[in-house]
């Protein structure tokens, strides 16, 4: 049985206050930080293929999830079905075990690893990077625009932050964790997911969303954390989730792709205020035909 790694570790820490007191170290909770290696098998011509896909550093916990997510974002599977199993893999070093998961494709899946033309090589602060063409992430996402929602009120809105707070266990007892929250266009949250990366936070909870049957589907908001980057974009359309929304600031090329694939995107949310940045039809009385 694989030995899972605890979220959070228990640290002596000292306190340095400006008044010039000194205390004696005292044990604090902080996040972990662990890699994730995902290693994908498919069936071609009759022979299994295994492939070293992926490597993240992200908080342990919900790493089937994390793999799923991941998978989906990139558009190497579909749907879950086309997952055959997961599994951590139990041929590894011992500082390794818990860290490596195996991902095995059902064998009618079509593996498509073509435009996977990059390492998947990422960090917790920065998502993936080197994308070898924006112009194809455009492209596949253009195949799968958003479907039309309904309009939801401000006041909905306003009250997502609380859910998050509420459900950010993690966050309450070390601080270091960014959170992505999934809810309906009446604002009932559904689900949490937390990771020291935010794409990885974005990754657990799309994938989890997936296993539950909450998605895809364009009648849900997406709530981020933490600033608003163009991969966090691309990973909330690839969902179908039609309004993405987060208490830091989206980059440009982040509200150019919620443009141009039909997310309402809304960033600097606070309990009574928001900024919208594309697509404020959806939000009554901001735009379009709900403008007063």
């Amino acid at each position: 049985m694989t030995k899972l790694i605890a979220p959070v570790k228990k640290l002596p820490v000292y306190t340095v206050e400006r008044n010039g007191n000194s205390i004696q170290a005292i044990p604090d909770l902080v996040a972990v930080e662990e890699p994730l290696q995902i290693r994908l098998q498919w069936e071609r011509a009759g022979n299994w293929q295994e492939k070293n896909l992926y490597v993240t550093m992200r908080t342990p916990g919900h790493d089937f999830d994390l793999a799923m997510g991941f998978l989906l974002a990139e558009g190497i599977i579909q749907r879950m079905e086309d997952v055959l199993f997961m599994r951590y893999c139990k041929r590894v070093k011992v500082e390794e075990e818990g860290n490596v998961v195996i991902v095995r494709l059902a064998p009618d899946t079509i593996c498509d690893l073509s435009h996977t033309d990059r390492n998947f090589l990422t960090n917790s602060s920065c998502g993936v990077c080197g994308k070898s063409s924006i112009d194809a992430i455009y492209g596949r996402l253009a195949e799968h625009p958003i479907a039309p929602s309904a309009v939801i009120l401000p006041e909905v809105v306003y009250v997502l932050s609380s859910y998050l707070d509420q459900e950010q266990t993690g966050f309450k007892y070390t601080g270091g964790l960014h959170a992505a929250g999934l809810f309906d266009l009446s604002g009932q949250g559904l689900l949490v997911r937390e990771d020291v990366g935010r794409h990885n936070a974005l990754d657990k909870l799309v994938g989890a969303s997936y296993r539950e049957g909450l998605l895809p589907n364009s009648s849900r908001i997406v709530l981020l954390s933490g600033r608003v980057s163009f991969e966090l974009v691309q990973k909330t359309a690839v969902a179908g989730v039609s309004v993405l929304a987060a208490l830091g600031a989206p980059s440009s090329l982040a509200i150019d792709l919620a443009q141009k694939t039909g997310i309402t995107l809304i960033g600097f949310l606070k309990k009574d205020r928001f900024n919208c940045y594309s697509h404020p039809e959806r939000i009554h009385g901001v735009g379009g035909k709900n403008s007063k």
